[in-house]
């Protein structure tokens, strides 16, 4: 918890910063407008589906929690007070089960450690200010999970990618007239996997099911071009 209250008080902050820090170009709906990258951190939370979750151990909470760091960009178009717009981000995790006071947390997939996730989607939002976005996204997202494994002598790590979908919300400030910052939830949901074999000479396996969800907390700041 003490992480997610650190990305908390970050967004704060960035969404509390003084409207001097505006004044550097006029703030209408062309603010918004343009291609954009931007670093981004957050709170990841990944978690059991509601079909192989454990609701027969309470204290079992089938998750795994860690930092989320990583990039995006993307191209945006201000429609009068409506912005619409495409985005991609590549991201990494920290995020892993573990044992904690002798009980083993895992989240339906076993002992694993979450790794890069790929996103691609579009998000469309309103101006409630001419300096503040406020916007809803979604769009495809592939996450790699690292299983480890170990029977005494022998230690496997092997990797499989997982297909699914992802929804958010947020809001996004100008604090110049090319630099922003942000502040978005996002849910993600994955139903699809395959193994991702470390040898090159080995195919990936046939696609399986599973139910794993995500939550993440992210904070961001950017700059147009």
């Amino acid at each position: 918890m003490k992480k997610l209250a650190i990305v908390l008080t970050a967004g704060a902050a960035l969404a509390a910063a003084p409207p001097a820090f505006a004044q550097d170009g006029a703030q209408d709906g062309s603010t918004f407008t343009g291609p954009r990258v931007e670093a981004l951190i957050g709170y990841d939370i990944n978690k059991a589906g509601s079909t192989i979750d454990n609701d027969a151990n309470p204290n079992d909470d089938e998750s795994a929690e860690g930092l989320l760091y990583g990039i995006g960009a993307g191209y945006d178009l201000a429609l009068g007070n409506a912005v619409v717009g495409v985005e991609g981000e590549f991201s990494d995790s920290t995020a892993k089960t573990k044992f904690e006071n002798g009980d083993f947390e895992g989240f339906g997939l076993g002992r694993v450690g979450a790794g890069r996730d790929l996103y691609v989607g579009a998000r469309a939002g309103f101006l409630v200010s001419p300096r503040t976005l406020i916007y809803a996204k979604g769009g495809y997202t592939n996450a790699r999970y690292n299983v480890l494994a170990r029977d005494g002598t022998t230690r496997l790590r092997e990797s499989f990618d997982a297909d699914g979908w992802r929804l958010g919300a947020g809001a996004e400030m100008a604090l110049g007239q090319r630099t922003y910052a942000k502040l978005e939830y996002r849910y993600s949901n994955y139903s699809h996997g395959e193994v991702d074999f470390e040898d090159p000479d080995i195919p990936d396996s046939r696609r399986f099911d599973i139910d794993t969800d995500r939550h993440q907390i992210v904070a961001g700041v950017g700059v147009r071009f």
